[in-house]
């Protein structure tokens, strides 16, 4: 593989390590593309990395990522700012690992299709949102509150984790669903607390209502209206192609967090 390109967090320290990277690449029979990019090297935080995903999301098939960490995390990461020389080496002359990761598949009424590495959300700000929820099937329960946030595992240590959920571990394909301020008393009742399901499973909110709520997609966000009324999360055909030299313990990285 030997056309690459470059995804870069706006600030100083990312510019002068994406020229240095460009030009080192350039000098050892590399070449830059970005329409037909093999490599997609992304110099920044979890940020910039989602939204490289994102702005790559009908050709992950065809490319594979890795990341210089230079923003505020970089979980997606292995190689840090002063580590930029170990890297281009390791490009250059190294045999890459390939990791790869599912995405959650996200329909809204069987019609738009959106795809989340981290997190898919439910939010409604403004007033009380009412999500009759199934799983797998089954009724489960009515849920009422801000929202609902269904997680991959790449994605619990992200807004997940926010909620109180579980750190899922490197390598289990698993999803989690966690309340975003769920309303409990004795009219009404959810489970409360978030649960963690096996990669087949399929999760259905449904609502008469789903007016002044927000879909959000990682970072990115959609309006929805009193006309939406199913929203289903699974994990889908999509995977994200990580490519890695050094073996990073997941448990230093999430020493990072913390």
């Amino acid at each position: 593989m030997k056309r690459f390109e470059t995804v870069v967090r706006f600030d100083e320290t990312s510019n002068n390590i994406n020229d240095y990277i460009k030009e080192t690449l350039l000098n050892n029979g590399y070449f830059y593309d970005e329409t037909n990019s093999e490599i997609i090297i992304v110099i920044g935080g979890d940020g910039t990395f989602l939204k490289a995903v994102h702005d790559n999301i009908d050709r992950l098939d065809e490319v594979s990522f890795y990341g210089i960490h230079t923003g505020t995390l970089g979980f997606f990461t292995d190689y840090k700012s002063d580590e930029v020389e170990e890297f281009v080496d390791d490009l250059i002359n190294k045999k890459p690992i390939l990791r790869e990761y599912q995405l959650l598949k996200v329909k809204v009424d069987n019609n738009d299709v959106y795809y989340a590495l981290n997190e898919m959300r439910i939010e409604n700000v403004v007033r009380t949102q009412v999500l009759n929820v199934t799983l797998n099937g089954e009724e489960f329960e009515t849920f009422r509150g801000t929202g609902m946030c269904v997680s991959t595992q790449i994605g619990s240590t992200a807004y997940n984790r926010s909620l109180k959920g579980a750190v899922i571990q490197d390598g289990l394909p698993l999803i989690q669903m966690s309340e975003i301020a769920g309303i409990h008393h004795s009219a009404y009742r959810s489970l409360g607390v978030p649960i963690v399901m096996s990669e087949d499973s399929k999760i259905v909110f449904e609502s008469s209502c789903f007016e002044d709520a927000i879909l959000c997609i990682d970072s990115c966000f959609y309006k929805l209206n009193g006309n939406h009324k199913k929203i289903s999360v699974e994990l889908g055909e999509k995977k994200i192609k990580f490519l890695r030299f050094k073996n990073v313990s997941y448990f230093k990285k999430l020493q990072t967090l913390f």
